[in-house]
């Protein structure tokens, strides 16, 4: 039986909405959400994003392991895993962590990408309520990750050298973290690097205080100088109060999402259970092919050559910005990594700017987002390593042009 045909359609209403959870009520959008649209945008030179440039993939090489794999292996990659990783590519990342900390297999929780490492770390440790002590700034989906499951981020002072050991030292007695999140080397955003001391420093406070470090390394190996930084985690007494992030997104390939997490002791069991319950566990495929891409290829050798380029992209964008830059400015340059970070100084809004720039044909990310409090609105944050250097000059001469006529507040 047909229903009757209506005269008349009934009137526009709103859509459906789905009831919400309150930690993500208001995140319709985000910018890490932003940076994809922008990245993806033909019309617009984005240096909002830590995107690699496609063109230095390794592709013959990633193939070639991929084909590997399902040649040799076929079925048990398209099978189910472990959550705590395939052996073979947690014997791999022990091997490479091994260099500066003693590591063994079974030491290893592989996750696809650090990002949802940071999940697992979170669902793991963090109650409603509970205090994570970051940088400021510090990374901006780090705050998201640890937000969304109760927790409260308060930003801990800041210099040249990375996080202050006395500022985060009155802030442990302050508000008794559950934990303390750090990016050590060529941070994200600041592409800052603490020095050995400042490393020591930091271990001397947290080993005093009795406070676990999160520590998240997934650009150390991208150094312009050719010196590396062992993590804090392999200074002495550390080892077992840090969980080690690392990726191979800014090494092999960003669509690979693989990564891992090394830890000491009970958490590990944690861990598992929370990756099991996030996502049963990272692709098989692609564990197997980074393991066999790690077994297989000299990475230290390309990621020598990427890194040789992205210094080029570096040294473009910070003698072209530098003119720029309105006086009393500053701008760091890292030794490494993928990004500058550049503060203009009072009186300016980067995210009011955003809007002219954006028209004007370039995009960077303004710094309030990598606050966790009392964000600094003049900063942004500029990406290098996506664009060669004629390309980068032209968009910072233009970039230029909209910080000089930007209304000071």
């Amino acid at each position: 039986m047909s229903l009757p045909a209506s005269s008349s359609r009934p009137a526009p209403s709103e859509p459906y909405r789905f009831p919400v959870a309150a930690r993500y009520a208001g995140m319709e959008s985000s910018p890490l959400k932003d940076i994809f649209a922008l990245a993806a945008r033909t019309d617009v030179v984005s240096f909002a994003g830590g995107i690699p440039d496609p063109e230095l993939f390794d592709l013959e090489d990633i193939a070639a392991s991929y084909e590997w794999v399902l040649a040799n292996q076929g079925h048990r990659a398209l099978q189910y895993g472990v959550s705590e990783g395939e052996v073979e590519l947690r014997e791999q990342a022990a091997r490479r962590l091994s260099r500066d900390l003693p590591t063994d297999a079974s030491q290893i929780r592989v996750t696809s990408g650090s990002q949802e490492g940071l999940f697992v770390v979170a669902q793991a440790m963090l109650e409603p309520g509970d205090v994570v002590l970051v940088e400021s700034p510090t990374y901006l989906a780090a705050v998201q990750a640890f937000a969304v499951h109760g927790a409260r981020m308060i930003g801990v002072e800041t210099d040249d050298d990375g996080v202050v050991p006395e500022a985060l030292e009155e802030a442990i007695r302050t508000h008794h973290p559950r934990m303390v999140y750090l990016i050590p080397t060529f941070q994200n955003p600041t592409g800052r690097t603490m020095p050995v001391a400042r490393r020591q420093a930091v271990a001397d406070v947290l080993l005093r205080t009795d406070v676990p470090l999160i520590e998240d390394d997934p650009y150390g190996a991208l150094s312009f100088t050719g010196g590396t930084w062992a993590p804090i985690a392999a200074l002495p007494g550390m080892s077992e109060r840090t969980l080690l992030l690392n990726s191979m997104s800014k090494l092999m390939s960003p669509g690979v999402r693989i990564g891992w997490m090394r830890a000491e002791g009970p958490i590990l069991n944690t861990l598992a259970v929370a990756k099991a319950a996030i996502s049963m566990q990272s692709s098989v495929v692609d564990q197997l092919t980074v393991a066999r891409y790690l077994d297989s290829v000299d990475l230290d050798a390309h990621v020598a050559r990427v890194s040789a380029v992205y210094r080029e992209r570096r040294d473009a964008m910070a003698a072209a910005i530098a003119p720029v830059l309105p006086a009393g400015a500053h701008v760091t340059h890292p030794d490494g990594g993928m990004f500058l970070w550049a503060a203009l100084g009072e009186g300016y809004d980067a995210q009011v700017m955003l809007a002219g720039a954006v028209a004007a044909g370039v995009a960077y990310l303004p710094g309030w987002s990598f606050f966790a409090d009392d964000p600094d609105r003049s900063t942004m944050r500029l990406s290098f390593v996506t664009h060669a250097p004629a390309v980068i000059e032209d968009a910072i001469g233009r970039l230029g042009e909209v910080i000089a006529q930007h209304p000071r507040r």
